[in-house]
């Protein structure tokens, strides 16, 4: 299991949002890539990116901010938020991203995450984004008709690394993950799942490693991080303990 500490970028600064909400921003580190260091420095081995700007635009808004980040670690970043053509996606890629991810595009213009995932193998994950069931896209300011699940079908064999399922309707409130939705997804599809919004506390991390949810990849935390309900070296340990169990 991979514990993905979570940098969401607005106007240049570190911030989290309650329920995709850009009006309900807390601003937590106003230097990101000091962030993305301090979380490298406390163990973590990957780390997630949001241009939450660019995800309502449409294309790429935090881009200086995701360079200086990428100058200062040395642990590879995942990052999503705009991503809606191939050019930004060889454009993130060229500059050290590891794995870009796809939301928006992937409800609107499936051929073009195919042919992505086929480009840049292991490279290209999809975020599906879940509000009462219902994808949303356009930075979580439109639902669709479809599900998580219709969704994550189309790219079966697709070559898509992982999806990244995020539950709006927790995200930022530390209430807990939704496993339970979230192991359903994992379990209808053979893509690895990544488990995201409302991580809150230990529990989460110990409900992660619990053998119904061995099929997950990972988890997504944010303000817990942030606010210190979650202590990264715990959290790390019983993730490192489990593995030399296993």
């Amino acid at each position: 299991m991979i514990l993905f500490p979570a940098i969401d970028l607005k106007e240049g600064l570190a911030v989290r949002l309650e329920q995709g909400d850009m009006a309900r921003a807390t601003v937590f580190h106003r230097d990101p890539a000091a962030q993305a260091r301090a979380f490298e420095m406390q163990g973590f081995a990957y780390l997630h990116i949001v241009d939450l700007d660019g995800a309502f635009a449409g294309k790429p808004v935090n881009a200086d901010a995701v360079d200086r980040i990428l100058e200062t670690i040395g642990i590879p970043v995942q990052l999503g938020g705009g991503v809606r053509d191939m050019a930004t996606v060889e454009a993130w890629l060229g500059k050290g991203v590891d794995r870009v991810i796809i939301g928006t595009a992937a409800v609107r213009d499936p051929q073009f995450v195919k042919e992505a995932a086929k480009k840049f193998h292991g490279r290209v994950a999809v975020g599906l984004d879940a509000r009462d069931g219902k994808v949303a896209v356009q930075g979580w300011a439109e639902t669709s008709e479809l599900t998580a699940l219709d969704i994550a079908r189309r790219f079966e064999d697709a070559g898509v690394s992982a999806i990244i399922y995020t539950d709006i309707a927790r995200d930022g409130l530390l209430q807990g993950l939704n496993l339970d939705a979230t192991i359903a997804l994992a379990e209808a599809i053979t893509i690895p799942v990544i488990a995201s919004g409302g991580l809150g506390s230990i529990d989460d991390i110990k409900a992660m490693l619990e053998p119904r949810a061995k099929k997950l990849e990972g988890a997504i935390a944010g303000r817990a991080l942030y606010d210190g309900r979650l202590d990264p070296a715990a959290a790390l340990k019983l993730i490192h303990d489990a593995k030399s169990a296993a």
